[in-house]
């Protein structure tokens, strides 16, 4: 018969070991089905995520800028685009408000661009300050002066475009100093207000005086994103005045596009003019007012 002791010794030891689970029932390999053997879960709901991904969809790219249809669209003559730009600007100096004109071309993006000079029969900038690079000390310097330059030299120049002293609104390099102007490194000043020469623009010349006479009374244009732009007149301006202009502006813009060659495609496609202050009226190349009772001479006076 076994001692107390031992009984306690043998509860002891049941109470220490660990206990024996119940072995679970075997399911077998033909009851489970194949696809919940296969499964496999993701965080989240995209059952795309770490597999193979998609290959990500390219932006249409258009060849021609963005155009409208105009048919419905309503359109105005200059007396009446002028009639209504000038309630706009009522109050405004006659001389700080311009007219711009807006040509809008069907053109495509990566082809060249339409960009010169035209000479207005009423100039609008009556302000050009002419600056040209030439030799220090040199009669091309003493002809530049004579000519109305308001500086003139080389490194004068150079000196004045490093220190931010722009006194001048256009500037000429004569081919002499072609070289000097390179080593100058003032492209990045210049090229941001339009002002390095070039010859594309004409800029660099060997004749001074001829230059002088173009560039005084000559207005710069530059398509830009399928569009030009460019003041053709102040608030004070004549209707007739600012036909005549806006006339003289589109046949060189059209001379220009018949220069470029037919591989590349380029039309008037929509006429704009507008204000400083002012919105944007479409013209439909009628001069006459649309109301009898307002007459062509009711815009020629100030405001």
């Amino acid at each position: 018969m076994a001692s107390t002791q031992q009984c306690l010794a043998s509860l002891a030891r049941l109470s220490l070991s660990t206990p024996t689970r119940a072995a679970l029932p075997t399911i077998p390999k033909f009851l489970v089905p194949s696809v919940a053997a296969s499964q496999v879960r993701y965080a989240t709901n995209n059952p795309n995520k770490g597999g193979a991904k998609k290959a990500p969809q390219k932006k249409k790219q258009y060849k021609f800028f963005k155009s409208w249809d105009l048919t419905g669209q309503q359109q105005f003559s200059l007396c009446d685009a002028m009639r209504y730009l000038r309630a706009v600007e009522v109050g405004q100096p006659p001389l700080s408000v311009k007219y711009e004109v807006h040509v809008k071309l069907r053109t495509k993006k990566n082809g060249p661009v339409v960009r010169d000079r035209v000479r207005l029969p009423t100039p609008v900038k009556t302000d050009t300050r002419i600056a040209v690079i030439c030799p220090e000390g040199s009669a091309l310097q003493e002809e530049a002066k004579n000519l109305g330059a308001v500086m003139a030299g080389e490194e004068t120049v150079f000196e004045a475009i490093r220190s931010g002293n722009f006194s001048f609104n256009k500037l000429l390099c004569h081919t002499e100093s072609e070289g000097a102007l390179r080593k100058a490194n003032v492209g990045k000043l210049l090229g941001p207000k339009g002002l390095m020469p070039s010859g594309k623009t004409k800029t660099i010349t060997n004749n001074l005086e001829a230059t002088f006479r173009d560039m005084i009374g000559m207005d710069e244009y530059r398509e830009r994103n399928g569009v030009v732009r460019m003041a053709v007149g102040q608030l004070g301006f004549t209707p007739k005045q600012l036909g005549e202009n806006i006339r003289v502006f589109m046949a060189k813009i059209k001379s220009d596009i018949g220069k470029l060659d037919d591989t590349t495609p380029k039309m008037v496609e929509e006429v704009v003019l507008s204000t400083t202050h002012g919105p944007g009226m479409s013209l439909n190349a009628e001069f006459a007012p649309t109301d009898d009772k307002i007459k062509p001479e009711d815009l020629e006076s100030v405001m």
